[in-house]
């Protein structure tokens, strides 16, 4: 032991003398300090208010609810933003190394688009009152409180709360039109996606007086409003496109390409896990609501678990293979559907819908399948039939526990009583006409939108583009380019080489899907 204590202090000593390692080390160690330090300070300073609130009034309690819900929501936000990088992650993993850059410049550009339309005109739209369907004020945010709503957060908060959900539903519609759509088709159904369709359908149900939100409908954090109108968006230019060139079905004896890199894909179905931490639990828009974000998290977390084991098994089941990819969607539909019912279920409720999720999945992509429907990355399955389960899956376990979230914590007074817990059909019909309504809707205006586009020669790229692949023919960049000069030079030398010697025959089976 002495002898071990001694070889220790002799490193310290030698890394305390070397002046690089001493530099880095005291750089690190006060960072964390400072940071620390203004944790500290946040919470004495808030302590004061806090104490003022109890003893003078409602004024100064509203003033502690800015404080610390603020920070609440902002925190959430950025886990929401930071979706984005699971979502690029997981579309270049499971996709073709061709379509690698366009897919990472279509997700940047997108996200710009959403920011300047959500500020413009998009939020005014969805958040603001005006008809049933559509919000009428607060165009560039003109006009508006300093506060939304009664929520005790600053608008600007809430803006860049909701501009990341928007920016979410806008990353899933070009999940499934992967491979084939133009960049400048891109650009154009973005605007339109993230300007009307999103917040217009979206303020039905989350407007404060969207008629589905006026009907009861209920949807916590976005199976309906971010999932199912990403994915039915999704669907119907999946459908426009057509499927990719060489895309041979299994019931024509042929089947869905293998994904490039299945490690960006897993951790980027990770990246997305944790930051739905920031999706269903922010939603409360209250911190002081510590009840309620102890159960969306719990909720989120064993819905996501359920969901990742039931299609590893059910997959095992089918094929006696261990599938990572079929994994990977299976949690990620148990974290779509838990996103509706989160704030409302029981622990047993949310371990089935994690199941359901998963299954959904699973069946998902076998219709699409079967249907010859080329979705590479398994958008529409994940997103828009699991936000269809998530959203009629209220309707039956809601637990009748819980209420509305407030600023101040919940609201018992108006409880959520599905039909597994003895509420009757009275949730689930309000829950089926809301996500049948937005469906539809959605999957119309998606229709005349993407096949308009198609018509005009905007949305499908060239056949020669897509042969040469879309990194190189939109962007002129390769994401391997070392991999790419040398599959090339390989091909070079096969043709030269004699017919005899195959191994590098260009169009070989195992290198046509690159």
């Amino acid at each position: 032991m002495v002898s071990m204590l001694g070889t220790v202090g002799s490193r310290l000593r030698a890394g305390w003398n070397n002046p690089i390692l001493r530099h880095n080390a005291l750089v690190l160690v006060g960072g964390k300090l400072l940071g620390l330090a203004v944790v500290i300070g946040m919470i004495l300073w808030s302590l004061p208010a806090h104490a003022l609130a109890q003893s003078s009034g409602v004024a100064d309690a509203t003033s502690q609810i800015n404080a610390i819900n603020t920070v609440w929501v902002l925190i959430a936000a950025f886990l929401v933003f930071g979706m984005q990088v699971g979502f690029q992650m997981l579309e270049t993993g499971f996709a073709r190394t061709r379509e690698t850059v366009n897919i990472l410049v279509e997700g940047i550009v997108d996200t710009c688009i959403c920011g300047i339309l959500f500020w413009a005109f998009g939020f005014a739209f969805m958040f603001e009152p005006g008809t049933p369907f559509i919000g009428t004020t607060g165009f560039f945010l003109q006009g508006l409180a300093d506060t939304y709503g009664t929520t005790g957060v600053p608008l600007l908060a809430f803006w860049v709360f909701q501009f990341a959900f928007a920016d979410t539903a806008s990353t899933i519609t070009s999940g499934a039109m992967v491979g084939r759509c133009g960049f400048v088709g891109d650009i154009l159904y973005s605007i339109v996606v993230t300007g009307f369709i999103y917040p217009i359908v979206g303020h039905w149900a989350w407007g404060p007086d969207g008629w589905l939100a006026v009907m009861g409908f209920r949807d916590f954090a976005g199976s309906t409003v971010v999932h199912t109108i990403g994915g039915a968006v999704s669907l119907a230019g999946a459908i426009a496109l057509g499927p990719r060139l060489g895309r041979v079905f299994k019931r024509d004896g042929g089947g869905p390409w293998p994904a490039h890199d299945l490690i960006i894909g897993a951790v980027g179905g990770l990246i997305l896990w944790f930051g739905w931490y920031g999706f269903n639990p922010g939603s409360t828009l209250s911190a002081l609501d510590v009840q309620g974000i102890a159960r969306v998290s719990f909720n989120t977390t064993l819905a996501a678990c359920s969901a990742g084991l039931a299609a590893l098994f059910y997959g095992y089941a089918r094929i006696k293979k261990w599938d990572l990819g079929l994994t990977v969607n299976g949690f990620l539909g148990g974290l779509v559907a838990i996103t509706a019912p989160c704030y409302w279920v029981d622990p047993v409720g949310a371990f089935f819908i994690g199941i359901g999720g998963a299954l959904v999945v699973v069946w998902g992509i076998d219709l699409l399948e079967h249907m010859r429907i080329d979705d590479p990355i398994g958008a529409v399955p994940v997103h828009m039939l699991g936000g269809i389960w998530g959203t009629l899956s209220l309707g039956l376990f809601a637990s009748g526990a819980y209420g509305l979230p407030t600023p101040n914590g919940v609201d018992v007074s108006t409880v959520i009583t599905g039909l597994f817990y003895g509420g009757g059909f009275t949730q689930l019909g309000t829950q089926v006409i809301g996500s049948f309504a937005v469906t539809a809707v959605t999957l119309g205006a998606s229709f005349i939108l993407m096949y308009a586009l198609n018509a005009v020669g905007l949305l499908r790229v060239s056949k020669e583009g897509e042969l040469e692949g879309l990194d190189i023919h939109e962007h002129g960049a390769s994401a391997y380019p070392e991999y790419s000069l040398s599959v090339e030079g390989r091909a070079a030398s096969a043709a030269k080489a004699p017919a005899a010697s195959p191994s590098f025959a260009p169009g070989a089976p195992a290198r046509t899907w690159r």
